[in-house]
């Protein structure tokens, strides 16, 4: 997910099928930055391709929300020293197309998104990166009828269960001052998201949950300034603890022991996606590995970017070896 609710205050195409490649101009191009917009099934998706030079097998990163933009994963670049980072931006949101439909909004279409991505810019091997909600759309892709040429998953703090997910941020609820649980209980009673008391608690709940960081970097809050809130709602709901959108039902768990390359799941001590959630899955997927990063949430690769991305690294270079 992300599955960051800033609440309503803070965040205030026709169907199409694709036709098999980029735009014919791309937004910008040079010998290491190359941007466009890619036609998939219900508009079009805009991209951007770091390190297009390099010689390793491309990272292909799936942003959450749903509806945040890829904005918050710009430390990722730094990957592309190695090989080629394509950032997309998924139907609905930040730099893509925008459709008012609704019936776009299923992780069935975003998966057929992801292969239509990957045909047009030529992506026959790649890894594959998801963070929250796009962990959900790895993942899930993954089980597709066709995922060839996926060489290894990373799943940072991945949605794999909505029950388990609304549990857990539950849980992590119940941790916080009576005052400030009955602010969100209230809040989701009346639909007041405005609520000076609900944006209190919410702020406490991501300082602690989401981000540590204090202020939050630069490209967080441009993610969120952008956010696509109808797709958030349609899909996930009207707060973080509450999921009543398409992805209720969404649970993989009972197929994650079909996943035959390899999976690296990372997660933060205080994330969202807690670490007791993301051991239960790692159980599940024969010969994955997990990282928790102390002291980090939600937000760990950019709490302890470092750490993360020699993590990531190392962990592609291993896959590659062979």
């Amino acid at each position: 997910m992300i599955l960051l609710f800033l609440t309503v205050a803070a965040v205030l195409i026709a169907l199409c099928i694709m036709t098999g490649g980029t735009d014919t101009t791309p937004t910008a191009s040079g010998d290491n930055i190359r941007e466009g917009y890619i036609n998939v099934t219900g508009g079009r998706v805009w991209f951007r391709a770091v390190g297009t030079q390099s010689a390793g097998t491309p990272l292909l990163v799936l942003h959450g929300g749903p509806g945040v933009p890829h904005d918050y994963l710009e430390p990722l670049e730094a990957l592309a020293d190695e090989r080629p980072v394509i950032f997309y931006d998924q139907l609905g949101c930040g730099n893509s197309d925008q459709p008012d439909d609704p019936s776009l909004w299923t992780v069935e279409r975003y998966v057929v998104e992801v292969g239509e991505v990957r045909d047009a810019l030529g992506l026959r091997r790649v890894h594959l990166l998801g963070q929250s909600w796009g962990g959900a759309l790895a993942t899930a892709y993954m089980l597709s009828a066709d995922p060839e040429g996926v060489e290894s998953l990373i799943l940072s703090a991945p949605l794999l269960d909505a029950n388990r997910w609304a549990a857990d941020q539950r849980a992590n609820l119940a941790a916080f001052p009576e005052e400030m649980q009955e602010a969100v209980r209230e809040a989701e009673s009346t639909g007041n998201f405005d609520s000076p008391e609900y944006q209190e608690a919410m702020g406490a709940y991501y300082a602690r949950h989401v981000c540590r960081l204090d202020p939050w970097p630069e490209c967080m809050n441009r993610a969120f300034e952008r956010m696509a809130l109808p797709v958030y709602l349609h899909m996930w709901g009207p707060s973080e603890f509450t999921c009543t959108g398409t992805l209720r039902t969404f649970n993989v768990t009972d197929r994650l022991d079909e996943i035959s390359v390899p999976v690296l799941f990372t997660c933060g001590e205080y994330d969202e996606a807690s670490p007791a959630s993301m051991a239960y899955f790692q159980g599940l997927v024969p010969g994955s590995e997990l990282v928790v990063f102390e002291g980090a949430s939600h937000g760990h690769h950019l709490e302890e970017t470092d750490a993360y991305l020699a993590t990531v690294r190392e962990f592609m270079r291993r896959t590659e070896a062979p």
